[in-house]
């Protein structure tokens, strides 16, 4: 029976964990800190690329997977654990686009359902929504999901799973290797052996690689966001305007979000950022002026070179493999970015041509 060791207990690595031993693999998931305490944490949790047709055809092909299946993973895990992870699925509007051509191409070629929509459309679906907007473009099918929840279902599930031992707060010192082989990752509290290895540790996975001497272009980028403390029936779905958007939950708090800073592994929230997120806050919902912030919080997304991940194997080694670089997707592209690993693993037939993830390290 394979024994499977994933560094990394972020969304991404605990799908991963939860994917592979499903397929009957035994699975070591470490992590340095507590599992979904970082990006899976720290985001907003809208189950859609922000203007997806920005982005490549491969990020479109991972999204427009997770998207569907992303209804019945939230049941299973509320089944599974009494977590509801709170998927909510009230779709996505986008005001003052000035590339809607270019957004309704893309829907055309990929067959996803997005429209331009007038105003009438937009405040009778959004009442509160701040005034003067005469169109925008309505993404029905997008959803939302409460990340922190879903972080805290996906943990439990691993825990009630028998085949999955979960080791928190284990810093990883190196690696023990032997030719193309990766024999070990060594820990504080000692070696670690298992068959095959997966990095997925977000943005750590380049500084992790980087002791092998390979070069993985995944680094952080900084972010932060804020959260009103608003009543049901403030917002109803998520808004995207310019660069910020609101994310609604079902208890009637706002998640505004979010800033992009490339300042290295430093986690830190800024007056600055702050004024910006309340402006843009009250830019796309004036009455948020009427509630109090109840949070303002960072953290670190793993950037890479046009969002496209990294999903695959690792050539320099046999047995190593690493699933990372969603950027700022990280939750969007997870139910795919997993199986498609968990696919090339296990020498299944892929979901998507995974040549576009291929690490070329």
């Amino acid at each position: 029976m394979s024994q499977i060791l994933i560094i990394g207990g972020g969304v991404i690595g605990m799908l991963t964990a939860r994917e592979l031993a499903a397929s009957g693999a035994n699975v070591t998931l470490v992590d340095q800190n507590a599992c979904a305490r970082e990006a899976t944490w720290a985001g907003g949790g809208i189950v859609s690329p922000l203007y997806p047709w920005r982005y490549p055809s491969a990020v479109t092909q991972l999204a427009t997977w997770s998207q569907s299946s992303y209804i019945h993973l939230a049941a299973e895990l509320a089944q599974e654990t009494g977590i509801d992870p709170e998927l909510r699925q009230k779709g996505m509007l986008m005001v003052d686009v000035q590339d809607q051509a270019d957004a309704l191409a893309w829907a055309e070629a990929f067959h996803r359902p997005l429209r331009q929509v007038d105003a009438d459309f937009l405040y009778k679906t959004e009442p509160h929504l701040a005034p003067g907007i005469d169109r925008a473009l309505w993404m029905p099918e997008v959803c939302s999901v409460r990340n922190p929840r879903l972080g805290q279902s996906l943990r439990q599930s691993l825990v009630l799973n028998e085949r999955v031992t979960l080791l928190e707060h284990h810093q990883i010192a190196g690696f023990d290797t032997d030719g193309q082989q990766i024999t070990g990752i060594r820990t504080p509290g000692g070696v670690l052996r298992a068959d095959q290895y997966v990095v997925a540790a977000g943005a750590w996975s380049g500084q992790l690689l980087e002791q092998l001497g390979l070069t993985l272009p995944v680094e952080p980028v900084h972010g932060q966001m804020m959260l009103f403390k608003a009543e049901p029936g403030v917002v109803d779905r998520v808004v995207l305007r310019g660069e910020r958007y609101v994310i609604p939950r079902n208890d009637g708090r706002v998640l505004v979000g979010s800033t992009l800073e490339r300042i290295g592994f430093v986690k830190r929230t800024t007056e600055d950022a702050a004024k910006a997120l309340h402006a843009s806050a009250l830019e796309i919902i004036p009455a948020l002026a009427n509630y109090p912030v109840e949070h303002h919080w960072s953290g670190l997304r793993p950037g890479s070179p046009l969002g496209i991940p990294f999903i695959g194997a690792v050539p320099s080694f046999d047995n190593l493999f690493v699933n990372a670089g969603q950027f700022r997707n990280g939750l969007v592209l997870a139910p795919a970015s997993t199986r498609l690993l968990a696919d090339i693993m296990l020498n299944r037939t892929p979901i998507v041509d995974p040549a576009p993830y291929q690490p070329d390290l």
